[in-house]
């Protein structure tokens, strides 16, 4: 456990995670590679369908020896292999509870399709009966509140939807762009996973860092953090990343003394604003 607590590890995950003993993981999430030829630093994104498909089966199964048996379990993909990991998980016997769909702006565009601007989110469960869900860290303001003053809406707000269009894509414009990765998943839609599928002090696990992102969410929401990254120098930038974040929160930074446009990588409100 102490080997991955507050880490992000250079290696490959399926033989980093199979010399794992015991679970650790309270929380997994997983945004591997989609297969469709991105240029990464270190791995080649386009092998042939049943390799892919099998490397799938293997670092899945990886990533379930580790989670604790009350633990979450959650998976972007693309739409050409989505339908694999559902079955994978059920192979695995992982307990889907949602399918979510990740809608985003700034989309890819393309010339003889329509063009594709959303991404699959499975969340998985290893007990159907016995798992963390905070909903009231969640919750979002309802139309019976914003909308029609109707006394029968929850003070509290709802439970968001299962298609979540709050989260741009993080584009080479976007302030909290970190540069030097082109996949990177948006903070606040990890701390959206985060707060609900763990409490503070649980550890989150990425077996595919990549930016940090997953390890950057977990710190800034008092959970402990553990990352697999196959890539050297992703690891080293990931690394810098989160080390800044670190002092940071150390230094107990006023959030009222930070200009507006820099606080969104900072803090999170689950409505959409800072």
């Amino acid at each position: 456990m102490q080997r991955f607590l507050n880490k992000i590890i250079c290696g490959d995950c399926i033989e980093v995670l199979s010399e794992v003993k015991d679970p650790f993981a309270e929380l997994i999430f997983a945004d591997p590679p989609f297969n469709i030829g991105y240029k990464y630093d270190k791995y080649h994104d386009k092998v042939e369908k049943n390799n892919y498909i099998g490397w799938t089966r293997d670092w899945m199964a990886a990533c379930k020896k580790v989670l604790k048996p009350s633990g979450s379990f959650y998976i972007a993909i693309g739409d050409d292999y989505a339908a694999n990991v559902k079955v994978i998980a059920d192979e695995l016997g992982l307990v889907m509870r949602n399918w979510i769909i990740w809608h985003y702006t700034f989309g890819q565009q393309t010339k003889k399709k329509f063009a594709r601007s959303h991404t699959h989110i499975f969340y998985f469960v290893n007990d159907k009966k016995n798992y963390t869900f905070n909903d009231n860290a969640v919750r979002v303001s309802s139309a019976r509140q914003l909308v029609y003053n109707d006394r029968r809406a929850n003070p509290a707000g709802k439970l968001p939807d299962d298609v979540w269009i709050e989260f741009p894509r993080v584009c080479g414009t976007f302030k909290e762009r970190a540069g030097w990765h082109g996949c990177q998943m948006p903070e606040n839609l990890l701390k959206r996973i985060i707060a609900a599928s763990s409490n503070e002090g649980d550890c989150v696990l990425d077996p595919f860092s990549g930016s940090g992102t997953t390890a950057a969410a977990a710190i800034g929401l008092g959970r402990n953090y553990a990352g697999i990254e196959i890539s050297e120098e992703y690891v080293r930038n990931a690394n810098e990343r989160l080390a800044k974040l670190k002092s940071q929160k150390s230094q107990g930074l006023d959030i009222n003394s930070i200009k507006p446009q820099e606080r969104k990588n900072l803090l999170f409100d689950f409505k959409g604003s800072v």
